[in-house]
């Protein structure tokens, strides 16, 4: 590529947009843009605005050209975004979200280049929007982990306004997986542009505002926390991030006041009850140890989320398999904060009618991921009558629901 020799970054986008624009051999600008992209790891504003200057004053009109769009859009933003990321170390959150948001990119710009996508073209299609439909994961994380944080801090517009555009875009997403897998190309084309422009947006958005302010807030135990949490939920990326050095912890110990339960020295004879020992705690039939009740919620089939009596979350059990995602960043976190813009109100008229004691049970069932799920709410009142909280189960109920007839013999051959 003797363009670019003794070029800096500037005048090697010039060349290459000056070959986009001309009727010269698109194998040409091919090659240019590759071999650019193989040696130019990141680049400033500064660099690609003055490109644009230099072609503008040479009166190169280049704004409507379709390729020169996808090359903005596409690798000259991933280099702008490499620049980014090397400020952070390798592993870190907010690196782990940028370099997701480059791969949204990438898939956009693949997408973008067999637009409008025909019948020809539905396999590949089909492949993008599936990846690009990985991005759930980058929202979650972002309301589950990242927006708690920045809610101790003071900080609640994330969870109040960004939360609404993650569920446009996941409503988006599933419209234009159906539209695919259905054939319907040409409505597929009309909703594909704007959910790229919702999705670059929020990416702009992400980038210019949520993550500096999020590291002028936020402490490095904090991220080093966050990080830990968001192993739990997943990435977009196909593979698991480089590790993020985390503090080691000191354990916490608790103090167990005499009223907070009665051990069973207090209760009975020890020959009564053989095998009690220190370590267990009594419940109104029974004794358990503290690893023991841990263990038994984490085998229930169920999600259990428990807020207390200041709506605040304080414990959530983990399964093997939860339906809805929750990591330790939402224990403390205001409940109003732990649910979509669109169904918050519905959640504060069921803690509102609770406190009240006009209601004690609330119902819900919705489809999620081709499955049936059962979201039951439970008052939780203590011996006087007094509301100390409520707990939240949700449970998969597609299988239970084909169930017929009586199954008296073991199934398991």
């Amino acid at each position: 590529m003797s363009e670019f020799l003794g070029q800096s970054n500037t005048e090697s986008i010039v060349v290459i947009i000056r070959s986009l624009c001309s009727i010269d051999d698109p194998g040409v600008s091919d090659d240019l843009i590759e071999h650019f992209s193989e040696h130019c790891e990141s680049l400033t504003t500064d660099e690609v605005d003055d490109a644009l200057r230099q072609l503008s004053n040479e009166g190169v009109k280049f704004n409507g050209e379709p390729r020169v769009i996808e090359l903005y859009h596409g690798l000259l933003q991933e280099k702008l975004a490499a620049a980014e990321r090397n400020l952070y170390p390798a592993g870190h959150p907010v690196r782990i979200y940028m370099e997701e948001n480059t791969l949204i990119r990438n898939l956009f710009a693949r997408l973008n280049r067999i637009a409008p996508v025909t019948e020809a073209d539905r396999a590949l299609a089909t492949t993008l929007i599936g990846e690009l439909s990985r991005v759930d994961l980058h929202y979650l994380r972002k309301e589950n982990q990242l927006f708690p944080l920045l809610e101790k801090h003071g900080w609640n517009s994330p969870s109040q306004n960004m939360w609404a555009l993650h569920d446009e875009i996941r409503a988006q997403l599933k419209e234009a997986r159906t539209l695919v897998i259905d054939g319907a190309v040409e409505t597929l084309n009309r909703c594909l542009g704007p959910m790229q422009s919702n999705m670059v947006r929020l990416i702009s958005i992400e980038e210019g505002t949520l993550f500096p302010n999020a590291m002028e807030l936020l402490e490095a135990c904090e991220w080093e926390e966050m990080r830990e949490g968001d192993s739990e939920i997943g990435w977009m990326l196909a593979e698991e991030p480089t590790l993020f050095p985390t503090q080691t912890a000191e354990p916490i110990e608790h103090s167990e006041s005499a009223d907070e339960y009665t051990h069973p020295s207090q209760l009975t004879e020890p020959s009564e009850l053989p095998n009690i020992t220190e370590q267990m705690h009594h419940y109104d039939e029974g004794y358990m140890t503290p690893e023991q009740v841990n263990l038994l919620l984490k085998v229930l089939p169920l999600d259990i989320t428990y807020v207390d009596e200041n709506d605040r979350v304080i414990f959530y059990n983990r399964g093997e398999e939860r339906t809805f995602p929750r990591s330790k960043n939402i224990i403390g976190r205001e409940v109003r904060f732990c649910h979509p813009p669109k169904s918050v109100d519905t959640v504060l008229k069921i803690l509102e009618e609770f406190k009240k004691g006009t209601q004690n049970v609330a119902d819900f069932r919705i489809h999620v991921k081709g499955r049936y799920i059962l979201i039951r709410y439970f008052a939780v009142r203590d011996s006087d009558g007094t509301y100390r909280g409520v707990v939240e189960m949700s449970q998969d109920i597609t299988d239970i629901q084909t169930l017929e007839g009586e199954q008296r013999l073991l199934d398991w051959e």
